[in-house]
């Protein structure tokens, strides 16, 4: 089921992005077997594994990948994929005997996606960081946080997930595309800092447009805009309202029951920190749930401030179902939706000691030799 359905991907056990590509793939029909260490790394944060939700939709097998054995079997996987997703520093799978090189010439047609921080070459590729250090250098993370106060890390969406995963996503669908045509493979070389610092294209433009100031929190988006913010209301909880077009705007100010005359022009700055005292008077005189009841699925641009518990639970969310139970743990179904290739709902993530290795190379060719690779050591 889904729109990858009958896509192969060998994914080299790695931590953040890597298994974000895998997921998303995974989600929409490939079926995508995870190569683990046969000793844990250490890596990433611990926890149980039905927790670690990157991890779902997909079998794991443990391979020793510092034996021949183990290699030729990864080759042996190559043969009959897609496409391969890993996330070590530049030369690790080299040294490995797993890459580009040897992958491509077991198999022409084979996108090998690389996930990394810096990217394959310059003078950072071989040095460790973490998402905050990428959006840090492509000038996102100097760009968000509010007025006089220091840049706010975003969680890990910006830079390790969105222009990290997302892209390597893309670029190996993209690739893969053209691989139908033209029967070559090739490497997709995703750096977070590359993808994050293309993400930021469209703020690019408003800079040169003279349209976004270099200081946070004085901008359309970033919290500078009084009608582009959040407030907090009477029982201290927050809304959100962003009705940055005109007529919007004019609607959100006759529906919290002011009047266009007690304000100064939507789009005059030197006046803004005016208008934020208006709202955010006006605002704390009710409570969230009054707000949301007076002003959500209206023109007011209007969205009440949940946490991760409560978004599951509101109403728009549970009609769509975009939030599913897997193993007893709530998280988002798969996306985006399709009409006709409906993917199905991902299992838990299962150990790769804890599953038959004749069930983790389901779907696989090379099941047949399972004992034959286990009786070698390269395997289980």
């Amino acid at each position: 089921m889904g729109p990858l359905a009958g896509v192969k991907i060998v994914e080299l056990a790695g931590i953040g992005p890597g298994p974000m590509c895998a997921m998303l793939l995974a989600d929409l029909g490939a079926t995508v077997l995870r190569v683990e260490r046969k000793v844990e790394s250490g890596l990433g944060i611990a926890r149980p594994l039905k927790y670690n939700l990157l991890l779902r939709g997909r079998k794991q097998i443990a391979v020793d990948l510092k034996s021949k054995a183990g290699v030729d079997f990864v080759l042996s996987l190559i043969e009959e994929a897609d496409g391969l997703i890993e996330g070590f520093r530049p030369g690790v799978t080299e040294r490995l005997g797993l890459g580009p090189d040897e992958c491509l010439a077991r198999n022409p047609r084979l996108v090998y996606g690389r996930m990394t921080g810096w990217g394959q070459t310059g003078p950072l590729a071989q040095a460790a960081a973490h998402d905050l250090n990428y959006i840090a250098i492509t000038g996102a993370l100097a760009a968000i946080g509010r007025k006089d106060q220091p840049p706010t890390p975003p969680l890990s969406l910006v830079g390790d997930l969105g222009g990290g995963a997302l892209y390597l996503a893309f670029g190996m669908l993209a690739a893969m595309i053209e691989a139908r045509s033209s029967g070559k493979g090739q490497v997709v070389d995703a750096a977070i800092s590359d993808g994050t610092a293309h993400l930021m294209t469209n703020f690019h433009g408003m800079r040169a447009a003279g349209l976004m100031s270099l200081e946070r929190g004085t901008n359309y988006s970033d919290s500078g805009a009084p009608f582009y913010d959040v407030y907090e209301c009477a029982d201290g909880r927050y809304i959100s309202i962003a009705p940055i077009e005109e007529k919007f705007f004019e609607l959100l100010v006759e529906k919290i029951g002011l009047s266009l005359a007690d304000l100064p022009p939507q789009n005059d700055r030197s006046q803004w920190p005016a208008m934020r005292e208006r709202f955010a008077e006006r605002f704390k005189q009710k409570t969230a749930d009054e707000w949301t009841d007076l002003l959500e699925g209206t023109d007011v641009c209007f969205a009440p401030v949940l946490t991760m518990d409560e978004a599951p639970e509101h109403p728009h969310m549970k009609a769509r179902g975009v939030y599913v139970e897997i193993d007893g743990v709530v998280q988002p179904a798969p996306a985006p939706r399709f009409s006709r290739t409906i993917p199905e709902n991902p299992f838990a993530a299962k150990a790769a000691t804890a599953t038959p290795i004749d069930e983790a190379l389901s779907g696989w060719a090379i099941a047949g030799q399972a004992t034959d690779w286990a009786a070698k050591g390269a395997i289980g």
